[in-house]
């Protein structure tokens, strides 16, 4: 398998003649309709904060993003500009049109209490994480999904190495202030996130911080 080469690419979307517009919270969580042809952009207002995302498809919420699917068809595990992402049923869910940062994870996943406890110590288990996040975002909402429906997710903006003996590496991020990744949805979706709010590794510096969110509708 091999890593998907950076490539970096502009938008020429002026934020002003986005219909959504929206900042979200160090570390909170946001769910969003978006429609087919829409484009969205994610943007790391301070850098190297991960923001972690499932989409689903609004028609079908038994179809989702697959990580999977994904790496196989691009043949690489990072994200970038032409990258598609694929559902679980092997159809394009979204296309990244600009990308401005050049890299973003597919393997990393979402914290846990579990996984916090695992990689870290027993006393991180109640800690504020991801998968928290995804279930509050989920229930206050009642689309339909809930726990079952979590799979693994895309950490934008996030930076994790694949080892030559094949771990993973948390290692500091590669984004910086104002980087952004913009998608072109290809069907109705929900987008989940968690805007992450991770204490135990260097991907955001420590230090969990805003992100912004500009919708487009078809120009």
């Amino acid at each position: 398998m091999t890593t998907a080469a950076i490539r970096i690419q502009e938008s020429t979307l002026a934020p002003e003649a986005a219909v959504l517009d929206h900042t979200l919270p160090a570390g909170e969580p946001y769910l969003l309709a978006i429609d087919k042809g829409q484009t969205l952009r994610i943007v790391d207002l301070e850098g190297n904060q991960a923001v972690d995302v499932i989409f689903y498809n609004r028609d079908d919420g038994a179809e989702h993003y697959s990580a999977t699917e994904t790496i196989l068809r691009q043949g690489g595990i990072y994200l970038t500009t032409g990258s598609v992402l694929y559902s679980d049923d092997g159809n394009p869910m979204l296309t990244i049109v600009a990308d401005t940062c050049g890299r973003h994870d597919t393997l990393g996943g979402a914290c846990a209490a579990e996984s916090n406890t695992v990689r870290y110590a027993l006393q991180k288990k109640f800690m504020h994480s991801c998968r928290d996040n995804y279930l509050t975002a989920l229930q206050h909402a009642d689309i339909g999904l809930g726990k079952r429906d979590l799979v693994p997710n895309i950490n934008f903006f996030m930076n994790v190495p694949v080892t030559e003996a094949g771990d993973l590496s948390f290692a500091d991020g590669v984004s910086a202030p104002g980087k952004y990744v913009e998608l072109r949805a290809e069907m109705n979706l929900w987008m989940l996130v968690s805007n992450c709010p991770q204490l135990n590794n260097p991907c955001n510096a420590y230090n969990p911080t805003p992100a912004r969110f500009l919708l487009w509708n078809p120009q």
